[in-house]
């Protein structure tokens, strides 16, 4: 290329490096051998030299799952707009899977890792941080990680969900939750257990039951509580897919017509809520900020500025009256 363009082959490194100390006709040369050439840069050669990659890792619990298409979806628009690119995996709420894409973004040589764990630390993921890759941990923690967290305000967004059921009169309520195992799963739970008695719901934990944050575990979990002969008037659903489950369960178990006389309410809002009868009330997660929040903090890591961990706010979406 330097040989078409006629310059040094220093010039033309400078040029296609993007560096600002060469002449405008160099550069204009250089370009157009460039282009006559389709010259592509070579990644890995370029990121060993400079000792970085652009290139950002997003491992995250279940693609499937609305809230981390969304979060996903918000996180690559930014990185692109930092000058990054994003590798997507997916653990499908597998912890050997997730172990499995750890290796694989080690050796990929990524500048940093935005996570939502699976549940406790793995030696593979101690390994990756002890070796100075900087983390970002999205809307799930890991005991004995210390890594900054983004994520939503389980807290308030179980309150909010116990004062709608409050309001709506409601005390024999089925609580179908996620793993323990996971931050997400044990929080919703501890906050639920907490407030249920002050609003006025039952605290036998005959109405409570643990699924995986999949559709058919939730199905399974619903259908225990069912089996206990106990008849809710309102279900909770720890989040979208296990909303989800449980609405399967109660028409499977119980028939349509007895199945709409329940009310449902979700950690967590999907499209299809809409169209259910009757329609589904939920607290709104605002995923896509979590992620942008998560690549920014990330970015801010890399380049070795602080950064702080922050909870974003839910919002309940009523429609009860519609």
């Amino acid at each position: 290329m330097a040989a078409r363009a006629g310059v040094s082959l220093g010039t033309a490194s400078r040029v296609l490096s993007g560096s600002s100390a060469t002449s405008p006709e160099s550069r204009a040369r250089v370009q157009a051998a460039a282009a006559e050439l389709a010259y592509v840069a070579h990644g890995p050669a370029r990121s060993l030299r400079r000792s970085r990659t652009d290139v950002l890792g997003l491992l995250v619990s279940d693609i499937r799952n609305p809230f981390f298409s969304e979060l996903a979806h918000a996180a690559e628009r930014d990185a692109l707009r930092a000058g990054y690119s994003v590798l997507l995996a997916n653990a499908n709420e597998d912890e050997a899977q997730a172990d499995e894409y750890l290796g694989i973004f080690a050796s990929q040589r990524i500048d940093g890792l935005l996570l939502s764990p699976q549940g406790p630390v793995t030696p593979r993921l101690s390994a990756l941080v002890a070796s100075g890759m900087p983390v970002v941990l999205l809307n799930r923690h890991a005991d004995g990680l210390d890594a900054p967290l983004f994520e939503t305000d389980n807290e308030q967004g179980v309150g909010l969900v116990l004062d709608w059921l409050q309001r709506h009169g409601h005390r024999d309520v089925a609580y179908v939750g996620g793993p323990a195992s996971i931050s997400t799963g044990a929080e919703r739970l501890a906050a639920y257990v907490a407030g249920r008695a002050e609003h006025g719901i039952t605290t036998s934990d005959a109405f409570v039951e643990a699924g995986d944050f999949l559709p058919d575990g939730a199905a399974a979990a619903m259908t225990r509580i069912l089996d206990r002969g106990v008849r809710p008037t309102a279900v909770f659903g720890a989040n979208g897919p296990t909303t989800l489950g449980a609405v399967r369960a109660l028409h499977a178990r119980l028939g349509r017509e007895a199945a709409s006389a329940i009310d449902v309410i979700s950690f967590d809002d999907l499209d299809w809520f809409d169209f259910t009868t009757p329609r589904i009330s939920a607290v709104r997660n605002d995923a896509a900020s979590i992620g942008r929040l998560g690549v920014r903090g990330l970015i801010d890591l890399i380049d070795g500025r602080p950064v702080e961990s922050q909870r974003v706010a839910m919002e309940l979406v009523d429609r009860s009256a519609a």
